[in-house]
């Protein structure tokens, strides 16, 4: 079914998506299961005429799956720097974090989405925001080899001092990884 034919089933279904699951009927959490597969594909794969359908019906940018992804951080991973911006624009927030803690922005750094990565910096939580694990998007950036963007966070006033969990900096993931 398409997606603009679901969300225009029922406009009780789209006020009801914003209930927790458990308190739904069992055809309405399936038809939000459904609409939510809808959503994160769009995402994932940089569909944007999907994702203007569920902007003009007033969806929640902001919803995460299982794994707590959202379609920010989907669209960053996969690397649909336009979907980023469609995304940003429509209020999906660029400081959510996913189950590990990892946000969009370290998702761009590591699959090097200096593009994305770039528009990203821009949240006020960029810089220093950690993960579960305590790595830094400037981590991120020093493990993954992605100087131009650790030299854009150091502009940005990231800590370069911060040490993660297991004891790692900057300088120490950069020395793990130099050639």
């Amino acid at each position: 079914m398409r997606i603009r034919t679901l969300l225009g089933l029922c406009p009780a279904l789209c006020l009801s998506l914003s209930l927790p699951a458990a308190e739904l009927p069992q055809s309405q959490q399936e038809a939000r299961e459904q609409i939510d597969a809808y959503l994160f594909e769009a995402a994932r794969h940089g569909h944007l005429d999907m994702l203007a359908v569920f902007a003009e019906s007033g969806f929640d940018f902001n919803r995460q799956d299982a794994k707590g992804y959202s379609p920010l951080i989907l669209a960053a991973y996969h690397g649909h720097a336009e979907a980023v911006d469609f995304l940003l624009e429509h209020g999906a927030d660029p400081c959510l974090q996913d189950r590990r803690g990892n946000t969009a922005l370290l998702g761009a750094i590591f699959k090097g989405e200096l593009r994305i990565a770039r528009t990203l910096m821009k949240a006020p939580c960029a810089a220093n925001q950690r993960n579960n694990a305590g790595q830094t998007p400037a981590m991120y950036a020093a493990l993954f080899q992605r100087s131009e963007i650790l030299d854009a966070l150091r502009e940005q006033g990231a800590d370069l001092n911060a040490v993660d969990h297991a004891g790692n900096s900057v300088q120490t993931l950069q020395q793990l990884t130099a050639p």
